[in-house]
């Protein structure tokens, strides 16, 4: 386990991505993909409200309302760290303080819980000055509602002048950041994310940590991807440069007789991540996941990939 930065929550260095609850994953399969995620020893679950409204016919919240529905069937809500997000929902849009409320207040109920561990601001809103943003968000910690407070998708500027404000005012502080990182998408991290999660102590928790599939390996040409549930989320991913990086993953899993995910998520963890975020579609995708947390890769091979993904770098 891992303990987050200035919490009591000690965490499996997992997050399990709930975007697939409701979307890729119907309500049983969701169930099934959680209960075999916390007896494989997890605990860490993330989510938003607006998941899953890219789908069709959906309109946002299907995957906090499965996973609320989870946690009371199982009665385990003590046992497990919810994260959720606002401000991305196209009905609750921004981070206006009445807006943030209303928001918050439907992701309880549709949660099942009177509390949430770790809001995440999904993404800036310039319309609200940061100190409002930081006074809010403390108030929001006040009441109870919510543990911890986490950003998400904000620009390194607006990311770093959040921290500095909250820090200076002696207000509270977030644990969390939550960017993109991946092989394929190490620029803006490595230049400056990285250096906000070590000035100010959060805790790193990146998204898209498999590419939306693509370091999984199952996707080797840009045929593969071809009427695929994802094929939107990949297709701009399927390059020559990605398909080698794809390769060399490939190389060091079938040494390591793993599975490639869980050497693109070693990756990660060798870089300073706390817990990459991670989605299964099916119980059976979990265990190349959480092998990830026992596989050290060696020098070597973390030099390797380095050097393949330097085109992202």
């Amino acid at each position: 386990m891992i303990r987050i930065p200035r919490t009591d929550l000690d965490i499996f260095p997992l997050n399990l991505g709930g975007n697939t609850f409701g979307w890729t994953s119907d309500r049983d399969t969701s169930f099934a993909v959680l209960d075999a995620f916390v007896e494989a020893g997890g605990n860490f679950i993330d989510t938003a409200d607006l998941y899953s409204v890219w789908a069709e016919g959906h309109e946002g919240g299907e995957s906090e309302q499965i996973l609320g529905e989870w946690l009371q069937a199982r009665g385990n809500r003590d046992d497990v760290i919810i994260a959720t997000k606002v401000g991305g929902l196209p009905s609750r849009p921004g981070l206006r303080e009445a807006n943030v409320e209303a928001a918050l207040d439907e992701s309880l109920k549709r949660l099942n819980t009177d509390y949430i561990d770790i809001y995440y601001a999904h993404y800036d809103d310039e319309k609200v000055d940061v100190i409002n943003q930081v006074l809010h968000a403390e108030s929001l910690v006040e009441s109870g509602k919510v543990k911890h407070l986490g950003l998400s998708n904000y620009s390194p500027a607006r990311m770093r002048q959040w921290f500095e404000v909250a820090y200076a005012g002696n207000h509270t502080i977030p644990v969390a950041i939550q960017p993109q990182y991946n092989l394929l998408n190490r620029r803006e991290f490595e230049q400056s994310y990285l250096s906000i999660a070590q000035d100010y102590d959060a805790a790193i928790f990146p998204y898209f940590a498999l590419a939306s599939g693509v370091l999984t390996g199952k996707y080797r040409s840009k045929a593969d991807i071809q009427g695929q549930a994802r094929e939107d989320f990949v297709k701009d991913l399927m390059m020559d440069e990605s398909l080698q990086v794809v390769d060399v993953v490939v190389e060091i899993a079938e040494a390591r007789a793993v599975e490639p995910a869980t050497v693109a998520l070693a990756w990660l963890l060798a870089k300073d991540v706390t817990a990459p975020v991670a989605s299964a579609s099916t119980p059976e995708q979990l265990p190349a996941l959480m092998a990830a947390a026992e596989l050290k890769l060696s020098d070597d091979e973390v030099q390797r990939l380095d050097t393949v993904s330097k085109p992202f770098a």
